[in-house]
């Protein structure tokens, strides 16, 4: 991510100024990062487990969304773009923006090179302060690793980690949305985009 402008905004500046913007923006502690476009491959990956989330919802009350829906961490000031986000139940909108959402059930980002350490580190950090944030997963660039973490009733987290290399055949284990996702839906037609 780079940094959008050089002075600080306030976070009504920020939700004014995204409103028009033709690019999207990360804002956390007065600053805009403009956030850059993905590779092909984190395209496709994205895409697919999009798809295999929808199926493995299907008949819940939960929902897929893109990149595109924004998802302000309220406690810690962030406003973000995950790769994908699930809601289940009814979705909580940001007070000041109707195109914010605040209560996300499960985020999705896939890894790139430049922004890998940010996901798992600081960002990470920063979702954990959702209260109704359950899972969180992270995917490697090339979607042949999987971490997931999800929340424990004593507010730690539990990492699982899924080697696609040790285990094609596998399935992605979701518990707190009761669902699971087939590791080849989530591989399906990625080599065209390598």
């Amino acid at each position: 991510m780079v940094e959008a402008h050089g002075q600080r905004v306030s976070e009504s500046e920020y939700l004014a100024l995204e409103r028009t913007s033709v690019e999207k923006h990360e804002y956390v502690n007065g600053e805009m990062f403009a956030m850059a476009g993905g590779t092909p491959l984190h395209a496709a990956i994205a895409a697919n487990l999009a798809g295999a989330l929808r199926n493995a919802l299907r008949g819940k009350p939960c929902g897929v969304a893109s990149s595109d829906l924004r998802v302000h961490v309220r406690s810690t000031g962030l406003y973000t773009y995950p790769d994908l986000t699930v809601v289940c139940g009814r979705v909580e909108l940001h007070p000041e923006d109707d195109t914010v959402i605040t209560n996300p059930t499960l985020i999705v980002e896939v890894l790139s090179k430049t922004t890998e350490a940010y996901d798992r580190g600081a960002k990470f950090a920063h979702y954990e302060h959702i209260p109704s944030l359950a899972e969180y997963l992270l995917v490697s660039a090339d979607a042949r690793r999987l971490e997931h973490y999800r929340r424990l009733d004593t507010g730690q987290w539990l990492r699982t980690v899924v080697d696609a290399n040790d285990t094609p055949e596998g399935t992605l284990e979701l518990p707190t949305l009761a669902a699971r996702i087939a590791i080849a839906d989530i591989l399906e037609g990625l080599a065209i985009f390598a």
